[in-house]
């Protein structure tokens, strides 16, 4: 069974289309089926992905709005070799009009159902806010990872975050959990990013990944050329470090599944 992860965090700049886009190629460089979720309306993990936002014939409104089938609106060809369903600007529509919508909260759940055991991982790409379409995403979600820089006020915006999962796991979405705290943009060179590193791993332990994706220009200068870093500059810092946290999840599930199978 596939599982579905929606990458998330308040604070905009962290690194969420970034992770998003080229843990993706990572994952489907493992020879994993993937699926990327753009419901970010400026398209960026779209554009990153190597199609145009503007010329593509469905996006995700067609699939919360008009709940067409996952395989009429997903585009195939990326430079990632994942699956993607588009974003552009038509996705802030549909965050209004989900408003007035019945079961609002669960549009993005009942069109992953049917399709799910199609994919073995499932990356969904939230906008920098708690709005609805961040909602379906945790809804419809196995688990949240959580990009974030190593700063003060993101350690602030973390714990509004946790809150909001804790609420949502209570009210719609029982199974829902933090599956990792990734942190980005990490200069060894700053003493904040040291202490506030620290200050993660004393309070997450081991949802905290032991892979840092570093500042990196190649990182960078990839979404330029519409292709995440792994295809651009296979040698840099940035394409080995989300390699690396791909490799981490990997072997995460892999000794979760042997726990669980020891104790059934």
């Amino acid at each position: 069974m596939g599982k579905i992860i929606a990458i998330a965090n308040q604070k905009g700049g962290v690194g969420k289309t970034t992770t998003c886009v080229n843990l993706a190629a990572s994952m489907a460089a493992t020879k994993r089926k993937v699926l990327v979720i753009d419901l970010d309306p400026q398209g960026n993990a779209t554009m990153g992905s190597g199609v145009d936002k503007y010329e593509v014939a469905h996006t995700a409104y067609d699939l919360l709005i008009d709940e067409l089938p996952l395989n009429d609106v997903i585009e195939t060809e990326t430079t990632g070799n994942y699956d993607l369903v588009a974003a552009n600007s038509d996705v802030t529509a549909a965050e209004v009009r989900l408003m007035d919508l019945f079961s609002r909260e669960t549009r993005l759940r009942s069109a992953l159902k049917d399709y799910k055991d199609n994919y073995d991982y499932v990356f969904i790409d939230c906008p920098p806010s708690l709005n609805m379409l961040t909602i379906n995403a945790m809804t419809a979600a196995d688990s949240v990872l959580v990009p974030m820089q190593c700063e003060y006020y993101a350690l602030e915006g973390l714990t509004a975050l946790v809150d909001t999962i804790s609420k949502l796991a209570a009210v719609i979405n029982a199974d829902l959990k933090i599956e990792g705290i990734l942190r980005t943009m990490y200069d060894p060179r700053n003493r904040l990013s040291s202490d506030v590193s620290d200050q993660l791993k004393k309070h997450f332990g081991d949802k905290v990944y032991r892979t840092i994706i570093p500042r990196n220009i190649r990182l960078a200068e990839a979404p330029s050329f519409s292709t995440p870093v792994m295809y651009y500059d296979k040698s840099s810092n940035g394409s080995k470090a989300y390699l690396a946290l791909a490799g981490e999840i990997l072997r995460r599930e892999e000794q979760s599944a042997s726990i669980e199978k020891e104790t059934a």
